[in-house]
């Protein structure tokens, strides 16, 4: 399988509910960076390793492995049971009781702890290469739910392209996007927990009020406008990632003082989102401008790796 990373186009954050949650506009835009999820048959039934979760992960997940070009992040990816790949093994097994034994590789290009929802593309992918491998031959529709109880960014991650989500961001509606925009990522030698940034904003913004979808973003994304759409960047949470994380704010005025037309971090950061054109642009001058923005972050001292990418992007899909 083959599953896009994520970026946060509008990120609006309600207060926190009584069951953790927190109500959100969470517009996902699929970008190219890609990780590789491999599952394969098991040649024989092997006992999980220490940390599988539950008795169906004795039987149908036997191992995990990671691989890929990411330096110190690959060094974040857990490699048992508590993976979210595969428990989304471990969870279509229970929900089917069609599962075989199967191993999973990750070919991992896309930031861990990074805020580009590289473990629920992982989850999504393995979700529906079992669901092919096993033969359930599931619908999208119960795939997606399955996907929600395994977390927020899951489902779009199988949906991919360019998508608002309400509720904790599981309800999903497909946006009108016919633009390709293009991104440059800082990548970040520190990760940041998702749930350490949500504490961070709880803290920060107590009288935090209800999310609202932003028209001014819908409609420079239906236009196919990167200026306006540069201009039309949120995220409710950066201000906590910045607070856990203050150089954060270094590499953002790095890229945006290099000419970017949006600078934004991507979910719970800390990986830091460019927008540095697309649309009706000539390509030579998308080129300059992106290549502006690397020079001026690789430069920096600030990232660990700086990736370009395009978008959108359809979901995941089998190689």
């Amino acid at each position: 399988m083959r599953v896009p990373a994520k970026v946060n186009l509008q990120l609006a954050v309600g207060p926190r509910r009584e069951d953790g949650f927190h109500d959100l506009v969470n517009v996902f835009h699929a970008v190219s960076l890609f990780d590789e999820v491999t599952v394969k048959a098991a040649p024989s039934r092997r006992p999980s390793p220490p940390g599988g979760v539950g008795s169906a992960a004795a039987t149908v997940f036997a191992g995990l492995t990671a691989g890929g070009a990411l330096g110190s992040h690959l060094a974040r990816v857990p490699l048992d049971g508590s993976n979210l790949a595969a428990r989304a093994v471990t969870l279509l097994a229970e929900r089917t009781g069609r599962g075989l034994p199967v191993t999973v590789h990750l070919d991992k290009h896309i930031p861990v702890a990074g805020g580009m929802a590289g473990g629920s593309a992982d989850a999504a992918a393995a979700l529906l290469a079992c669901d092919r491998l096993w033969d359930c031959g599931l619908p999208l529709e119960e795939l997606l739910g399955y996907a929600a109880d395994l977390g927020s960014d899951v489902p779009f991650a199988l949906m991919g392209s360019t998508a608002v989500g309400m509720g904790r961001g599981e309800i999903l509606r497909p946006m009108t996007s016919p633009g390709r925009f293009r991104w440059v990522f800082a990548l970040s030698a520190h990760g940041l927990s998702t749930a350490s940034v949500f504490g961070e904003y709880d803290r920060i913004r107590p009288d935090a009020p209800e999310p609202r979808p932003d028209r001014a973003l819908a409609e420079a994304l239906a236009d196919g406008d990167p200026v306006a759409l540069g201009a039309a960047l949120t995220n409710d949470l950066q201000e906590a990632a910045l607070s856990l994380l203050p150089e954060l704010e270094r590499t953002l005025k790095t890229g945006s003082g290099a000419g970017a037309l949006g600078a934004v971090v991507s979910g719970s950061g800390p990986t830091c989102a460019f927008l540095v054109g697309g649309g009706d642009e000539r390509e030579s001058v998308v080129a300059e401008r992106e290549a502006a923005v690397v020079a001026a972050l690789e430069g920096s001292g600030l990232c660990e790796q700086v990736v370009t990418a395009y978008g959108d992007v359809p979901g995941a899909t089998v190689l």
